[in-house]
């Protein structure tokens, strides 16, 4: 059984034992705080995205806005071939820089349901870039916009003809004076073509108005609005493989646009019952599957994931398969069903597993096999005793993100405290590392000694590992639940990691 989560290059990889753990190093930071800056709320990162390439970045936040970085140590700076070379040996250090940002949403007030429509960025996706320009999908809790991002140069006349105020026959007139309808002036004396004459030889002085290109700037571009699609707010958005289509789900709908119809989308996923009080679960994440773009799956607030095929049915209330894990018997209680509820799936780059992150764990799903997670991965599990506490301050519903590494070898989350964990997800492997968002990631990592070896499974290993935690936070009572790391993003080709902890934006790599 193989617990990679990436496909044909982490399965190859693990054939001969799993790959060492890695060695997390700081990278950059954007908008660190000084030790007791008060972040204004507008100023929190709400959604992180790399492109395909993962030669840019975007994050939105929840004042409206979208912030683009794009990576500069890649490129070439005509270094020699020996720069290169050396390169090579080295670990290469990921560099990006701040690009432009734009405003993509507004506060709005629905006056129809007296409801005020945040401006915060839930989510953004990246296009198929086109001649130069940079596509991208941002959306709030209503309302989808489609951006186009692109360099624009910016044009100046340089040359003028010759000084106006000394021009032969300029009269100095305080009132205007009066036109006549064909646009000549009523007044002889304002007639300057009769009175302007040229010398002999023509104006030395006179040139034509020469347009020079001086520099380029960045302009970002509403292309369309995908609007009055949804009653409940939006929670995803995600492209398809076909580079033409995208859905959005809310609480009870998933719908399907096509990028260049903007007030037309079909509804493909209808969870909303007849009656609203027979109402026991809502969509709480959907994306497309990274290859097939007829298949998609959608994770529900009772813990389950369903993978539907558009081929089916015009309408696909009924799934082609379903992955959940069955209840242990005894373990009912108050906060079951709400630690249960699914916060984000992911699809493996090569769309043969998911990941999905709940309030306690992780899950890896093999899309071939529903009878139960391939692997799962504690995270929160010394919070159970502190459940009551989190219900009581809204921790409990607290929405975190998970991600995948391209090769498919680790997956990672967040937690409070500023903190996230890395596991290895290949088999056999017991990599678990917990870092926090600073400029010492390592900070917080507490080595364990190895242990001898049992007769139990490797994905028994990964759980029990994972379920450690550093030190004194062992039983919750050293986390800051203010804290919390819910966003974070990994690099499509290699190991290097953006997260946000509440307005900064921390980079590592490994």
């Amino acid at each position: 059984m193989n617990g990679g989560g990436g496909g044909g290059d982490g399965a190859a990889s693990s054939g001969g034992g799993p790959p060492p753990p890695l060695e997390w190093r700081f990278s950059q930071v954007f908008g660190e705080r000084t030790a007791g800056e008060e972040v204004q709320e507008v100023d929190i990162i709400s959604a992180i995205e790399f492109d395909k390439s993962g030669d840019h970045l975007a994050t939105g936040d929840r004042g409206g806005r979208v912030v683009l970085f794009e990576r500069t140590d890649n490129k070439d700076n005509g270094g020699s071939r020996r720069d290169a070379e050396q390169m090579d040996y080295t670990v290469r250090h990921p560099e990006f820089r701040y690009k432009t940002e734009f405003q993509s949403h507004e506060p709005e007030f629905d006056y129809l349901k007296s409801l005020e429509i945040e401006e915060k960025i839930n989510k953004i996706r990246w296009c198929q870039p086109a001649n130069g320009a940079l596509f991208l999908l941002s959306t709030n809790d209503k309302t989808i916009k489609y951006w186009k991002v692109q360099e624009k140069k910016i044009k100046k006349i340089s040359e003028m003809n010759i000084d106006p105020s000394k021009t032969p026959g300029q009269p100095s007139s305080s009132s205007p004076p009066p036109v006549v309808a064909n646009g000549v002036h009523a007044d002889p004396a304002h007639d300057y073509l009769s009175k302007f004459s040229f010398p002999p030889g023509g104006l030395p002085s006179l040139r034509l108005p020469v347009v020079t290109s001086l520099e380029t700037s960045l302009v970002a571009r509403c292309r369309r609005v995908y609007a009055h699609a949804h009653d409940y707010h939006i929670n995803s958005i995600s492209n398809s493989s076909d580079g033409e289509t995208f859905i959005s789900a809310d609480d009870l709908r998933v719908n399907l646009w096509n990028l260049e119809i903007s007030n037309q989308s079909f509804n493909i996923v209808d969870v909303k019952p007849t009656n609203m009080e027979d109402l026991t679960e809502v969509i709480t994440s959907a994306e497309f599957h990274p290859i097939h773009c007829n298949m998609l799956a959608y994770s529900s607030s009772k813990g389950s994931i369903r993978l539907i095929d558009m081929r089916q049915s015009a309408l696909c209330d009924s799934h082609t398969k379903l992955f959940e894990e069955p209840e242990a018997p005894g373990s009912r209680s108050f906060f079951t069903e709400i630690i249960a509820s699914i916060s984000d799936i992911k699809f493996s780059k090569d769309g043969r597993y998911i990941l999905s992150r709940d309030y306690m764990t992780l899950k890896l799903w093999d899309i071939n096999m529903d009878s139960g997670p391939v692997a799962s991965y504690q995270v929160h599990e010394h919070l159970r005793p502190k459940l009551c506490d989190l219900y009581e301050n809204d921790s409990i519903f607290d929405k975190f993100e998970c991600c995948l590494s391209g090769d498919g070898l680790r997956v990672a989350t967040g937690s409070y405290s500023n903190l996230f964990r890395v596991f290895g997800a290949s088999q056999g492997s017991t990599e678990a590392a917990t870092l926090e968002a600073s400029k010492n990631p390592m900070r917080r990592q507490i080595q364990t000694p190895a242990r001898p070896s049992r007769t139990i499974s490797s994905m028994t290993r990964m759980v029990r590992r994972g379920s450690e935690s550093p030190g004194a936070e062992a039983n919750g009572n050293g986390y800051d639940f203010t804290n919390k790391l819910l966003h974070m993003a990994w690099h499509p080709t290699e190991n290097s990691i953006a997260c946000a902890a509440a307005n900064s934006l921390y980079m590592y790599y490994a």
